[in-house]
């Protein structure tokens, strides 16, 4: 497809969202006025509050309002893939909130169609020290998207499923995850493992099919551009058309989403499933019951150097067309101070994004200290962050991928053709 026809996709696709959600919402987005007694209304929309304990997030807007008088923060929060639909639609009507949780995937595309604001001026105007912020998402050199809590990907496994077929610790090897996929997948209780491919929301190619390829020190970039075709990828996508073929991959993949993996790991029916560390709250709340563990995600049998462990964070910005961009700036400044991101980053189960916080972690927690030995012995590694058009990248690979497990497209017909479509998209972007 060309990019013009592209784009006349993206944009017949961004209007029906935008008309779903205004139609659903009535007010999602939009930044609020001031009220008659002057008191202004921030609007925040993000995904993290569900994912948080409860309270959690709200507590600190509270704190933010104690110490900022005459500003209130409503927040407005949904499931990750609805967030990112909204924003979508805010960003194609014009109804962004004031301050909006941001992925780095999506700051790339948010930045060309002028929905954000640069955050750089309102640094220098507010005489705002950067040298705190522990990274900062760019664009042509202007930040646009800061990240608050860094999050890494394990793998996380059922326990009791695990066990139930025999398999008495989580898999360390590519060999070892098939065999327990397999064990797992012949008790007939459950699937193996769970890979979200939606187009509608094709992050998976990031956190469920490249993972592995990063975790074994694998890239897909080459001096900035696209080498799809090198050995360590098509190993990748042949150990995940291996996974497939054996039967071990829950049904309806290509139309699962991430919250739908997590739904479904929480329900044990599936034995594992590769996620972010922010999922260990929501599953203890969801189900009380469940006994899981968090490990580093296999590497290829014989592989002996340093694991990359795949990333995302919890990034945030604000809407260019904010009418109280002082007001977001002061909330975003907020929640960057080493005492509130200390906060933000221990309630997340997070790596905080000031570089003076101190986050106070429970080292009593087994799976946060299993995640961090992890964390500290690899390699932090997301080759789509800044990348542009990286959500298109995303589902251009997954369409690919798509076609070769379902469709039997050989893997290296698949690489060749996603390597030819990435180059074009980047020579455009």
């Amino acid at each position: 497809m060309g990019k013009g026809a592209h784009k006349r996709v993206m944009t017949a696709s961004i209007a029906a969202v935008a008309a779903s959600v205004i139609g659903l919402s009535g007010c999602a987005g939009g930044g609020s006025g001031g009220a008659e007694d002057g008191t202004v209304t921030l609007e925040f929309t993000q995904w993290w509050e569900p994912e948080l304990p409860d309270g959690a997030l709200r507590s600190l807007m509270d704190e933010f309002e104690q110490q900022n008088p005459g500003i209130k923060v409503e927040l407005l929060s949904g499931p990750y893939s609805s967030t990112r639909e909204q924003i979508v639609a805010g960003s194609a009507s014009g109804t962004l909130s004031d301050v909006v949780g941001l992925d780095g995937g999506w700051v790339y595309d948010l930045v060309q169609q002028g929905a954000i604001a640069d955050l750089s001026e309102a640094m220098q105007t507010a005489g705002y020290d950067d040298s705190q912020l522990a990274s900062q998402v760019q664009v042509d050199g202007a930040t646009y998207s800061i990240p608050a809590v860094n999050f890494s990907y394990m793998l996380f496994t059922n326990d009791k499923l695990l066990s139930e077929a025999g398999v008495d610790e989580p898999p360390s090897t590519r060999s070892e995850f098939l065999s327990a996929a397999e064990a797992v997948t012949e008790k007939g209780d459950a699937s193996g493992w769970a890979l979200p491919l939606s187009l509608e929301s094709p992050v998976g190619v990031q956190n469920d099919v490249m993972s592995w390829n990063w975790a074994s020190g694998g890239r897909m970039l080459a001096n900035g551009q696209p080498d799809l075709t090198n050995p360590d990828v098509t190993a990748t996508v042949d150990y995940i058309k291996q996974l497939n073929d054996a039967g071990v991959i829950a049904p309806g993949a290509a139309n699962l989403k991430e919250q739908d993996k997590v739904e479904e790991f929480t329900n044990e029916r599936v034995g594992m499933m590769i996620s972010s560390l922010a999922h260990i709250n929501l599953l203890r709340e969801n189900n009380p019951d469940l006994e899981f563990s968090v490990s580093p995600v296999p590497v290829a049998d014989g592989f002996s150097g340093t694991p990359g462990v795949t990333f995302a964070s919890w990034g945030v910005g604000v809407s260019s067309q904010t009418e109280h961009p002082e007001e977001a700036w002061k909330l975003i400044e907020f929640l960057m101070s080493p005492e509130a991101n200390a906060s933000l980053a221990t309630s997340a189960n997070g790596f905080p994004g000031n570089v003076n916080s101190e986050p106070g972690f429970d080292e009593s927690d087994e799976l946060y200290k299993a995640a961090y030995e992890a964390w500290q012995a690899g390699e932090p590694v997301n080759e789509f962050n800044g990348l542009p058009v990286a959500e298109q990248l995303m589902r251009i690979f997954d369409e690919e991928l798509q076609r070769s497990l379902d469709q039997g497209q050989p893997v290296p017909d698949t690489l060749a053709a996603i390597n030819e479509q990435w180059t074009t998209e980047l020579s455009q972007s």
